[in-house]
């Protein structure tokens, strides 16, 4: 059977709102400019009313009853939603599971990248899983990779206070510990 691989569109970063003709209900709630109430009044009524004063009349909340609509330029409004969802979106980072890879023979400056790339890690929020792949003999010597996993978190402890989400346990051919930022 075929899977279908069509790209669905994203969401759109701000909600639909409805302007003056597009309002589908005969009476709403109309609040001015500044925010003040003016009342509640037809439809075609608070459209023309919005456009004596230039403007568009813009329905806010339309589950209210009646709908709270508002009288404001509506392009405006809208490049302010689409600005305020666009920080929001840039703002938000979602934490990632980031592995570094050790070995059991890894030297004094190689421990010292794979630090500096959990620390970085850890200053972004993601979480940090560390990994010894045992191979060949060394699945007959895994204190020595507990050893050096143990080292590694000790080293990472000293420059940055972590939580265990995950003790350091061995897997199968793998020694593995995660942790996170307190």
């Amino acid at each position: 059977m075929r899977i279908s691989r069509k790209k669905r569109p994203d969401k759109p970063l701000i909600p639909k709102y409805f302007s003056n003709e597009r309002i589908r209900a005969e009476e709403v709630r109309v609040l001015d400019n500044e925010g003040n109430n003016v009342g509640v009044m037809k439809t075609k009524d608070a459209i023309a009313l919005a456009r004596t004063q230039e403007r568009d009349l813009v329905e806010i909340n339309p589950k209210a009853n009646p709908p709270v609509a508002r009288i404001m330029d509506f392009s405006q409004f809208k490049y302010q939603k689409e600005k305020e969802a666009r920080k929001q979106k840039q703002n938000s980072h979602i934490a990632e599971l980031k592995g570094i890879r050790l070995s059991m023979s890894i030297s004094e400056h190689d421990m010292d990248v794979r630090l500096q790339q959990s620390l970085k890690f850890l200053n972004r929020g993601d979480k940090v899983r560390t990994e010894v792949i045992l191979r060949g003999r060394e699945r007959g010597k895994s204190e020595l990779g507990f050893e050096v996993t143990k080292r590694f978190c000790a080293l990472v402890e000293a420059e940055f206070p972590i939580r265990y989400e995950q003790d350091v346990t061995q897997q199968g051919g793998k020694i593995t510990a995660i942790f996170t930022k307190k």
